[in-house]
């Protein structure tokens, strides 16, 4: 790999790295780590390269000097990972490594700008402030000149945070001649128009973006901001999830804050359409309420407050579970901080195509140890769990 070696220590001994991000496991292992992000930190004055190690439940962080941090990507790119992608000063990089060890070097135009390493620095985000952005302007969220308005701050961060998470995802979208999105219960439509402006007018990728609420006023307000932004590939239906069959190919659905068994309907809808992304916020999960029962955890169901908190992480933890036993890799994200709503767990979902037989046990036995018999989602898709003998 002399060509990897080269490049590993043009962008960490010369400093030129600004992100990185190792994805794409050689073998799956649910105890490994599933994605490595890279980015160069200052701690008591020495430069490090921070290394953030995601699991499926947990996040691991280690700082490197210079040295290690290169024996540390060699290391994981020759063992752990196809794919690196390392956004440098003078250029982006794409490394692929096949199954027998060929390096494939991919070299673009750099899209990303230098950061400062101050523990102290402005927090750089997707959509910047101070940069007038259309769609925002448009709906109150900063002025013309690009100020953020004081009371519209969490929204900003908000759909910057959303914009973040979707940005992992970029690597499973470039490529595709088109890609079709919908968005189940929009709402006023913050994040679809910022869906919109990051894959269209950011990153230049063709997309198709419905929106679809039961609320036909909201429609009409959304289709007239579309039309007045020259958002042409962006538009908004009136109907509901469970009746909608407009596009023959979804490739992406984003379902945020439905209600109850609504987020069941629109996962349902999307694991039948086979498709490739889902992004998911639930809300008022109130199903497993009833029908939760543990003598052991008898001390928190008695309390109604924590019982309730308890039956939305077990309601999302058993979305998760189904989903991966239908082959997709699910991970459950913070959306956004707790101190501004309860219902930040966000559900990441994407079609490998892989099913580990090990996800049906976990399945069987984490509902045997919470006597629950059934649940929406399991019902919704019986059709495809039919030959998983759940």
């Amino acid at each position: 790999m002399k060509d990897l070696n080269e490049l590993l220590n043009d962008v960490i001994e010369n400093e030129k790295m600004i992100y990185g991000v190792l994805s794409n496991q050689r073998k799956k292992d649910n105890n490994n780590f599933i994605k490595v992000n890279l980015k160069p930190v200052l701690i008591k004055g020495e430069k490090k390269i921070q290394f953030t190690y995601e699991y499926n439940s947990k996040v691991m962080h280690k700082n490197l000097g210079k040295s290690d941090s290169i024996e540390e990507l060699d290391e994981l790119l020759k063992n752990y990972f196809k794919q690196g992608m390392f956004f440098a000063i003078d250029a982006d990089y794409q490394v692929l490594i096949s199954k027998k060890g060929k390096v494939n070097i991919l070299k673009k135009k750099p899209t990303k700008e230098q950061i400062s390493l101050s523990h102290n620095r402005k927090k750089e985000y997707i959509i910047n402030e101070g940069t007038p952005c259309d769609f925002l302007i448009r709906l109150g969220i900063m002025n013309e000149s690009g100020k953020v308005y004081n009371k519209k701050y969490d929204k900003f961060k908000q759909i910057n945070r959303f914009l973040e998470i979707v940005s992992d995802i970029v690597p499973h979208i470039k490529g595709k001649e088109t890609f079709n999105i919908i968005d189940f219960g929009c709402g006023k439509s913050y994040l679809t128009f910022a869906l919109y402006y990051y894959f269209v007018k950011i990153l230049k990728l063709n997309v198709n973006i419905i929106g679809l609420d039961l609320k036909s006023d909201v429609i009409e307000f959304c289709n007239n901001v579309a039309k007045d932004l020259n958002y042409n590939k962006l538009r908004f239906i009136h109907g509901d999830i469970k009746d909608f069959d407009d596009i023959e190919k979804v490739n992406m659905i984003v379902t945020l804050h439905a209600c109850d068994t609504a987020t069941d309907a629109a996962l349902a809808k999307a694991v039948n359409w086979n498709t490739d992304i889902i992004l998911s916020v639930p809300c008022c999960q109130h199903e497993l309420f009833k029908k939760i029962n543990s003598s052991t955890m008898k001390p928190m169901l008695k309390h109604g407050i924590i019982k309730e908190k308890l039956s939305s992480l077990i309601t999302d933890s058993l979305r998760a579970n189904l989903l991966e036993i239908l082959g997709y890799s699910t991970q459950l994200l913070e959306f956004i901080d707790v101190e501004h709503t309860p219902k930040n767990i966000l559900i990441r979902s994407i079609k490998s195509g892989k099913i580990d037989k090990s996800c049906i046990d976990e399945y069987k036995s984490f509902k045997e140890a919470w006597g629950i018999k059934d649940i929406y989602l399991e019902k919704a898709l019986e059709d495809k769990l039919k030959d998983m003998d759940i």
